[in-house]
């Protein structure tokens, strides 16, 4: 059992097997996790190959040492939980996460190449006010689109009115705006369209906009300036720009193809990939984007793999505190398997819960989707300690965003019609809230 010093997300890292090997009464799983995180952090020009080393070692010890994995039942099958509801396998996951990086590289290279961005700054604002309306933009975009595909927007857009000058504290704003954007809708993040498709209304989610809307006030106060003493905007567009409508379209195509396919198949990356090859026939598609983005892709699917095969089988007591937690270690850890977990034991204020898991994982570059993704086409960021240091008022306007929340709103829980786990209520209805 959990050693007597632990705190309570000492707990989170606790076995639950008697038998399994343990230090302090934390599963050896959770040391070999933070020693390839730690790797990615001090390595940041071998990150593929650091998460890959840490995922097979994990692996091979799951299978030869401890001997508690299933790779069927984890990967493809799925397995039941207590109470005979039934959980998915990674594939789908894991397919979906690698569809969509690799297909917003194409998206974001259509939309470099269609030349809407060469005109955005007749449009954008000067000097300090240009990086906020930027923020602002991803913001937005993100609360109807995938943040992936914000993400890569914004950072597209960056890319041209900076002049291919961006300052690493701005790609970490750009991410956490896209990633608060997301955070009160129910397309916007997988974690939110999780809780959805597990029976929360989309109206209970949308209050994690307020916390999300403080936060990316904190970040453009800080971020904006900071972008324009490194590299102001672009004041002037080039002469003669001929915006490429067609490349435009299957931009749309492509979005629309994954709203679609998210709400009513779960599945975002086919629609995505639907639309690519649709596209393909309109305009010449920019395939040598994609080892680049193969390559991001699977340094992202090792991590979520080994952070899938960490023995958390729940979490601490259901709170306002714990979900402040939840944000930091969402930074580090996988924010899908926290999401199930929470659905599962129910009891949390879901927006706020949203907000936290969503935006915490902006304040480490590989702790969201949309992070790896930038990384992709600003390999710089890529390094943890860059990240923090000049992208540090990320993890302020977190702290500052979660408070903001909960002073003015307070602490809400309900209980979820999970699939993930018991208790469920028929679709579309919550459950009443548990007592803990």
């Amino acid at each position: 059992m959990p050693h007597a010093l632990l705190t309570p997300y000492g707990e989170l890292l606790a076995s639950t097997a008697e038998t399994a090997p343990a230090l302090y009464g934390i599963r050896i799983e959770f040391f070999l996790f933070a020693l390839t995180l730690l790797g990615v952090a001090l390595f940041h020009h071998h990150t593929l190959k650091v998460a890959a080393a840490g995922f097979v070692t994990i692996l091979a010890y799951k299978l030869l040492v401890v001997g508690d994995l299933h790779l069927m039942e984890h990967f493809v099958t799925g397995h039941t939980l207590a109470g005979g509801h039934h959980v998915e396998g990674e594939w789908k996951l894991l397919v979906n996460l690698l569809g969509l990086l690799l297909g917003f590289a194409i998206l974001a290279k259509h939309f470099e190449d269609s030349r809407l961005p060469d005109l955005l700054p007749k449009y954008l604002p000067d000097g300090v006010l240009g990086g906020a309306a930027l923020l602002g933009l991803v913001f937005v975009m993100s609360a109807f689109l995938d943040n992936i595909a914000a993400a890569m927007i914004g950072g597209t857009i960056a890319k041209v009115v900076y002049r291919g000058k961006v300052h690493i504290g701005f790609l970490a704003a750009l991410v956490a705006a896209s990633n608060a954007g997301g955070a009160g809708s129910v397309v916007g993040d997988t974690t939110t369209t999780m809780l959805w498709i597990s029976g929360v209304g989309a109206l209970q989610v949308m209050p994690a906009f307020l916390a999300a809307f403080v936060a990316w006030l904190v970040m453009a106060v800080f971020a904006a300036p900071l972008q324009h003493g490194y590299q102001p905007i672009t004041r002037d567009a080039p002469a003669g720009v001929r915006v490429d409508g067609g490349r435009l379209i299957i931009v749309a195509l492509i979005l629309a193809g994954a709203i679609s396919t998210n709400v009513f198949l779960d599945f975002p990356a086919l629609g995505v990939w639907v639309a690519i090859l649709l596209g393909a026939g309109i305009r010449k598609t920019g395939w040598h984007e994609l080892p680049a983005a193969f390559k991001g892709a699977m340094f992202l699917i090792c991590l979520v793999m080994s952070a899938s095969m960490m023995p958390v089988n729940d979490l601490p007591t259901a709170s306002w505190q714990t979900t402040f937690g939840l944000g930091f270690v969402s930074s580090v850890f996988d924010n899908i398997p926290l999401t199930k977990l929470a659905i599962q034991q129910g009891g949390y204020d879901w927006a706020l819960l949203a907000y936290a898991v969503g935006f915490g994982g902006s304040m480490i570059w590989f702790g969201s989707s949309a992070g790896v993704a930038i990384s992709n086409t600003f390999p710089e960021a890529r390094s943890v300690l860059l990240w923090l240091r000049q992208g540090w008022f990320v993890a302020l306007a977190y702290v500052v965003g979660f408070f903001a929340f909960y002073l003015v709103l307070g602490w809400n829980p309900e209980a979820p019609a999970a699939k993930f786990g018991p208790g469920a209520a028929p679709s579309g209805q919550v459950a009443p809230a548990q007592d803990h």
